[in-house]
């Protein structure tokens, strides 16, 4: 649950999962927030991918980080995670309508690392 307030001045401040945010964009932040969030959704972008295609992508994160990443990602909503009833169960991560959404965003993110590469590195 969340409570907006507006403090004086006109100034939003939301309260959610106990912690405050100046704004939504601060809000939106914190869901993408940590080093492989944005880089799992960017590749579940292309569809659904089981768990040990997502550490090999991601280069070597660690199971517990993985996890843990995917399953705060999960209680957000912007993905979903499907067992599928076989032997051995077959687990894919895919993204939600609320995590495509966020897709162009972190594109528009990408493209302007890309474009500022090198200006970035050589400073």
């Amino acid at each position: 649950m969340y409570k907006i307030y507006v403090k004086v001045g006109g100034h939003i401040l939301i309260e959610y999962k106990g912690k405050s945010y100046v704004c939504p964009l601060d809000l939106g932040f914190e869901i993408i927030r940590g080093k492989w969030k944005a880089v799992l959704l960017c590749h579940l972008s292309y569809g659904p991918k089981r768990f040990l295609e997502l550490q090999k992508i991601t280069c070597g994160v660690s199971q517990k980080v993985l996890s843990e990443s995917l399953k705060q990602l999960e209680v957000d909503e912007i993905i979903t995670k499907h067992i599928y009833a076989e032997i051995p169960p077959r687990v894919e991560y895919s993204l939600t309508e609320k995590g495509r959404e966020l897709v162009p965003a972190l594109k528009i993110i990408e493209e302007w690392s890309k474009n500022h590469f090198y200006d970035i590195l050589n400073k």
